[in-house]
């Protein structure tokens, strides 16, 4: 196997993992529940929540970008052991199945952004016991994972806006929105639950009093 032919695996990885995780699950969604889920990341231009949406855009056409080039030969993927990146192809196709498995476990309840003054139901089992935000996390490593396999700039740069992007995006626009809509529901849970990680990020009781009240 060639480093070409890696980076041929993983650009098809990366656009099926698009259409099934955007696209399929959007059309599961909207045959469900007669909406598409993509509430999308609008916010005034320049505010953090924009900026959130902006890195998570560029991330997912860097990635692409990277890979593309890399398969394709216009550009030369750092040097990297073959066994390595393979590897990375098992590790993105992990993550692609884990945002899957999360995206079912949200139900209805699944969005890509959030809609101001609309109520979901707060998923809180399956992996959501573990981590809050197990969709991003997930990507985080799909992405990851593709990284490894094609280890480049643009591909390095992609996984650091997509990074970027979802902290902004979970930082300031989904925890808050959560605590004003749930209250001491979303306080409990934040306080026991990770927010990437298992037991990492958890929102210290007093903060979410304030933040709740």
């Amino acid at each position: 196997m060639t480093a070409d032919t890696t980076a041929t695996a993983a650009l098809l990885l990366y656009v099926v993992g698009l259409v099934v995780t955007f696209g399929v699950r959007s059309w599961l969604h909207r045959r469900r529940t007669g909406s598409t889920g993509l509430v999308g990341f609008s916010s005034a231009i320049g505010a953090p929540a924009w900026w959130g949406g902006v890195s998570f855009v560029l991330a997912l056409v860097l990635t692409g970008a990277g890979l593309g080039l890399a398969a394709t030969e216009a550009i030369d993927a750092a040097p990297a052991p073959l066994a390595g990146t393979w590897t990375g192809v098992v590790v993105a196709v992990a993550g692609f199945l884990g945002v899957l498995v999360s995206q079912s476990g949200m139900g209805t309840s699944w969005r890509i952004g959030v809609r101001p003054g609309e109520e979901t139901e707060l998923v809180t089992d399956g992996p959501f016991a573990w981590l809050r935000n197990p969709i991003f996390t997930a990507m985080i490593v799909a992405v990851g994972g593709l990284v490894l396999a094609v280890p480049s700039p643009m591909t390095l740069a992609g996984l650091v806006f997509l990074v970027l992007g979802i902290e902004i995006q979970v930082r300031v626009t989904e925890e808050p929105h959560l605590l004003a809509t749930h209250g001491a529901h979303y306080a409990d849970y934040a306080s026991r639950v990770g927010r990437f990680l298992p037991g990492v990020g958890t929102l210290p009781a007093p903060l979410i009093s304030r933040t709740s009240a």
